[in-house]
């Protein structure tokens, strides 16, 4: 039985707090326009592991969380709450990142694979694998006090990230923080939108900015690097203005 099938439909967007909230998004949306989360899970998913860290980090955090869920035996609806909580999800992409969590959580295969590869990709980043462990201990912590079972699972995925023992400390402790309120420059400035603009007008100068700020579509341009760099930052804050319209607006 599908919870997260009964749950799609009421959703909006799902935040991890911080600003590492905006780079979720930004890894959920790209990875679902270029279909690395509605891949069959196996071989598959795996591939999409050596693509560029958008996709590789929707498929390891979705597989990741869908794994811990199952680690005590049964998936529930707190469990699923909890991961949609800690991670902004946009609403175009709920059926894709279900799908995929639906897939990993039956396959039998292990977790490793997805957790070590997140690990490689941002070993330069610790806050952001800091920010993942904190997101999962609160979803192995959603339906009650941690299992034998959670608690290995997660010392695996610590592990597989490269984090120190002060990093696991801190993500215990934090087990059930919920993300702060949001607050930052006005999101209709950011989009360059009217708040008067209808949804169809907001959605679709979201899309053409995320065209043309995208850090892949940059990375090729002379001086692609750097660009490619402060893109990130650009395509970030494009889509934590959308995630937050969206949630005023209840798309």
């Amino acid at each position: 039985m599908s919870y997260w099938g009964k749950l799609v439909g009421g959703m909006a967007g799902f935040m991890m707090g911080g600003p590492m909230g905006a780079v979720v998004g930004a890894a959920f949306g790209h990875a679902a326009d270029n279909g690395s989360v509605n891949l069959p899970f196996g071989a598959s998913a795996r591939a999409a592991l050596s693509g560029g860290r958008d996709q590789a980090f929707a498929v390891a955090v979705t597989v990741l969380a869908a794994k811990l869920a199952k680690a005590d035996g049964v998936v529930n609806r707190a469990e699923i709450e909890a991961f949609k909580l800690h991670f902004r999800i946009p609403a175009e992409s709920v059926k894709d990142i279900g799908r995929l969590f639906d897939q990993a959580r039956d396959s039998a295969e292990g977790y490793e694979p997805y957790a070590t590869r997140l690990g490689e990709l941002y070993m330069d980043n610790p806050a952001m694998l800091e920010d993942v462990m904190v997101a999962l201990f609160a979803v192995g912590r959603a339906d009650g006090p941690l299992k034998q079972s959670e608690v290995t699972f997660l010392m695996g995925v610590h592990r597989c990230l490269g984090l120190g023992k002060s990093s696991w400390e801190r993500a215990r402790e934090q087990i059930g923080a919920r993300p702060p309120r949001e607050t930052g420059p006005d999101p209709y400035a950011v989009l360059g939108v009217s708040r008067s603009a209808t949804d169809r007008e907001v959605r679709a100068t979201w899309r053409d900015l995320m065209r043309k700020y995208h850090p892949d579509t940059l990375a090729g341009q002379e001086g692609g690097e750097s660009m490619a760099k402060s893109a990130a930052d650009k395509v970030a804050r494009i889509n934590a203005a959308w995630d937050r319209i969206k949630r005023e607006r209840k798309l």
